[in-house]
């Protein structure tokens, strides 16, 4: 008896139908087999030992809806919940996820955001987290802001609430101030535009601002944030002071973009997108001087609502007590004050307070020499510049309000452009430039 060597491979391949499938797969594989080969007679027979073939069975899952009051730890950033902004906040899922995808020390996976801190943030929008409390609100004024701010977030019917607010008066009156103690009290971080913004050198380009600003304020009430578009000055930017005030495009598109979307609130395009989209409708809060200056069919009261604001006496006193809550000085001696100085507006006692730390500071730069200001003011290791406040008493605060009224007359008075484009008048011939000669006189 011969025998050959007693194990040999060799590759087969087998098709086999598995249950419940409607595909044949093709499984190659090595199997080992032992031949046993043995002559009788000049014969070889040989002969494999059976194979058994593994074959796994596919298994079907019945999925099983969860119940709605079950939560996941992912539940609180599902979309019905999370109202965050996705690329700002990114990182919040942070250890949620298997460690391989979180790059090295974490720090480098995909729970970091590309862009870095405030590329992402509005640079239009502004809190009032910095102003204290104890300031002074007039009724009236927080009124008609309340009002307006929530009746264009009710839907009234077959009312048509005009979207735009506008508050103007005097130099001074402390409108935006105002506006801005109210939108802290109503918790509103509007988006703010300046008159600045209203005017470009590209045509067009003023008013696609304002598109833009406004749909950014209605994705922060489609968020559940209260939100309103406030624009400062907008006399100043779109008006037309007189007839020498040149007249531009942008002027004129300003004034038709506000128009438009005062009339179609919940639609606001930008320039190039024809989209029919609703849109939570935005509150829009104007603040100016004189709105005559503006684009009279702007101004009509199914646009815009005018609110003429002119502080009364309790209002003056009001804000002076704000202004000088810290320096213990008593509500008579306010009242005095507001009195002796009645034709001044609000920011004058806002002055007049900054003027009573003349002597403080003039001690100080004498202290120091004036060589040294810079050394001590910009980057010092000393750090900032400390002192006692001042004592304010009544006369003292009269005595400098004086003063800051002699100014306003000088410019009053003193008209050297007048005096010098219409016949070339040297200074000091009529005493504009003598002020001895004039305080004799």
């Amino acid at each position: 008896i011969r025998c050959s060597p007693p194990l040999r491979y060799s590759s087969l391949s087998i098709n086999c139908e598995c249950p419940g499938s409607q595909h044949l797969f093709k499984h190659n594989a090595k199997m080992q087999t032992t031949l046993n080969s043995t002559s009788f007679a000049g014969q070889r027979v040989t002969g494999p030992r059976p194979v058994a073939a593994r074959v796994q069975k596919v298994r079907r899952l019945d999925v099983v809806n969860a119940s709605k009051t079950q939560k996941g730890r992912w539940r609180g950033i599902d979309a019905d919940k999370d109202m965050s902004d996705d690329q700002q906040d990114i990182a919040r899922g942070r250890g949620m996820v298997d460690e391989l995808f979180q790059g090295w020390g974490g720090t480098a996976g995909t729970q970091n955001a590309v862009l870095s801190s405030t590329d992402y943030l509005s640079q239009a929008a502004k809190t009032f987290n910095n102003i204290e409390d104890g300031f002074y609100i007039s009724p009236a004024f927080l009124d008609k802001i309340t009002i307006h701010v929530a009746k264009n977030f009710m839907d009234l019917p077959k009312i048509k609430v005009p979207l735009i607010l506008g508050i103007w008066g005097g130099k001074g009156q402390g409108k935006t101030f105002q506006c801005a103690l109210a939108f802290k009290k109503l918790g509103i971080s509007p988006i703010v535009m300046s008159a600045g913004e209203l005017e470009s050198g590209n045509a067009g380009e003023p008013a696609k601002l304002i598109r833009q600003r406004y749909r950014e304020a209605s994705d922060q009430i489609k968020k559940g944030k209260m939100c309103a578009l406030f624009i400062n000055d907008l006399d100043a930017g779109a008006g037309r002071m007189g007839e020498a005030t040149q007249y531009t495009v942008n002027n004129q598109m300003v004034n038709a973009t506000l128009m438009n979307i005062a009339d179609n609130p919940t639609n606001v395009q930008l320039p190039g997108v024809y989209k029919n989209e609703e849109i939570p409708r935005v509150p829009v809060i104007c603040t100016g001087n004189d709105f005559s200056t503006l684009y009279a069919p702007l101004i009509r009261d199914g646009r815009m609502e005018k609110y003429y604001w002119n502080p009364t006496r309790e209002d003056r006193i009001g804000v002076c007590m704000g202004i000088f809550q810290e320096d213990k000085v008593s509500r008579g001696d306010v009242e005095i004050l507001v009195d002796t100085f009645p034709g001044q507006s609000i920011d004058f006692f806002g002055a007049l307070r900054a003027r009573v730390y003349d002597d403080k500071v003039r001690d100080f730069i004498k202290g120091i020499g004036v060589e040294n200001i810079g050394k001590r003011l910009i980057n010092s290791r000393e750090g900032k510049v400390n002192f006692e406040k001042p004592a304010m008493p009544l006369d003292i605060l009269i005595k400098y309000g004086q003063q800051l009224v002699d100014e306003q007359d000088n410019v009053k008075r003193v008209q050297l452009a007048d005096a010098y484009l219409a016949g070339a008048e040297l200074a000091g011939t009529g005493g504009s430039s003598l002020p001895e000669t004039y305080r004799k006189q």
